[in-house]
């Protein structure tokens, strides 16, 4: 008994170092933004507003996070309207070359993110929109679809497939099944997984440097060409933005749904 309870105490306490361990930089990063210096300092010399004012009147950047707002907005909704009916189509039929497929599908997990930001870039050259928003859009729609799939698909696992074959039974077709059964079935996984959609368009950065111009600059884009030159406390509140909204939405997938519901195979 008192074995247990040791055991118990000391996985909690080594829990808790990991998590502290992974959360101290940001940390650092979100005080120092509150610095009153014209430097990065931590423990931040007085508490300051000042950054995020500066931020907010910096025509650039204001531009850029609008430009990541409106590609993940759009990313996203695409990302639902191709990966749900493919999740449905892996998860409920059987043909050849199932597995091949289903692994194509998750490739971008397993890539690296410049490989798939050249690819685009190549791609998006020979047809003629490279550099523009439409070559962004098609690049973060690559990278997000296999979230929106392996939640979706986890939703999926948890239906039975006799509540949809009863529904048809009863007269419905194929379309209402959807609508009417399965959609309010799974809507969990589907949120979850437009929100993970939402955060990895957000803060990414390899596949859109490569797809990026003067004028059309997501806002990790942004950042990054901006650190090449400057560090100031500038980047601190700038970056500390990018983890409010991270960190938001995983509080939104949270209360939404739940964090192990939402992770779930």
């Amino acid at each position: 008994m008192l074995h247990n309870l040791i055991s118990r105490i000391g996985l909690g306490l080594y829990a808790w170092l990991v998590i502290l361990y992974l959360l101290f930089p940001l940390a650092v990063l979100i005080a120092a933004s509150f610095t009153a210096t014209d430097f990065l300092a931590f423990p931040p010399k007085g508490l300051s507003l000042r950054w995020y004012a500066r931020l907010i009147e910096n025509a650039g950047f204001v531009e850029a996070a609008w430009t990541s707002v409106k590609l993940a907005a759009v990313a996203t909704a695409l990302a639902i309207v191709l990966g749900v009916p493919t999740a449905l189509v892996l998860a409920r039929q059987r043909f050849p070359g199932k597995a091949a497929i289903n692994t194509i599908f998750i490739s971008p997990l397993l890539l690296p993110a410049i490989v798939i930001g050249v690819a685009v870039l190549q791609y998006a050259h020979m047809l003629g929109f490279a550099r523009t928003f439409w070559a962004l859009l098609v690049g973060h729609v690559v990278i997000m679809v296999p979230y929106v799939i392996r939640t979706t698909m986890a939703s999926l696992g948890g239906l039975p497939m006799n509540i949809e074959e009863a529904a048809q039974d009863l007269g419905a077709n194929r379309i209402e099944t959807f609508f009417l059964i399965t959609l309010p079935q799974i809507k969990p996984g589907v949120i979850a997984g437009s929100l993970f959609a939402f955060i990895m368009s957000w803060i990414n950065v390899e596949v859109s440097i490569f797809n990026s111009t003067a004028e059309l600059v997501p806002i990790p884009v942004k950042l990054f060409n901006y650190i090449q030159y400057n560090i100031d406390p500038l980047v601190a509140a700038i970056s500390a933005v990018t983890v409010y909204a991270a960190f938001g939405a995983v509080f939104l997938i949270d209360a939404l749904i739940g964090i192990d519901k939402a992770t779930n195979g």
